[in-house]
């Protein structure tokens, strides 16, 4: 995969940190897994603010919460073969790369990119889950 910089849609490796985690005292993510930017932004300080959602296997509790990445679509980005979601109710953001940023398993920075209409669809959906105050942001340092 050629290296890519930080877009809307881009499916990055990271060391995610729940919500739930660090509610309960982590600080570090307990494992590295596939997230997806869905907002960026030059912060006062000239950083880019990067924010992902996670990918996850196991089912979401509020299947209107969550997005299925198709099977094509992970068979493309070179993810394994079970059933994902990204969920929507929770971001990490941190600036970029930031340290929790990982490499994909062969090499370079990224899976590679969302289909642009999936993208959006999910922007939409983290954008009305913020509206609704259903969002929850985890806000990262080094």
């Amino acid at each position: 995969m050629a290296e890519l910089g930080p877009g809307i849609g881009l499916v990055i490796r990271h060391a995610y940190l729940w919500w739930s985690e660090a509610r309960n005292g982590r600080e570090e993510g307990s494992k590295d897994r596939p997230c997806v930017i869905v907002h960026l932004r030059v912060n006062e300080h000239k950083e880019l603010e990067t924010y992902i959602c996670p990918v996850t296997h196991a089912p979401p509790e509020v299947p209107e919460k969550a997005m299925e990445i198709p099977a094509a679509t992970k068979k493309r980005l070179g993810l394994d073969d079970e059933r994902s979601w990204i969920i929507t109710t929770e971001v990490n953001r941190f600036i970029w790369p930031g340290p929790d940023l990982r490499p994909v398993p062969g090499g370079g920075n990224s899976y590679g990119l969302l289909p642009g209409a999936m993208t959006r669809d999910l922007v939409a959906q983290v954008k009305a889950n913020a509206q609704d105050k259903s969002l929850l942001i985890l806000g990262r340092t080094e």
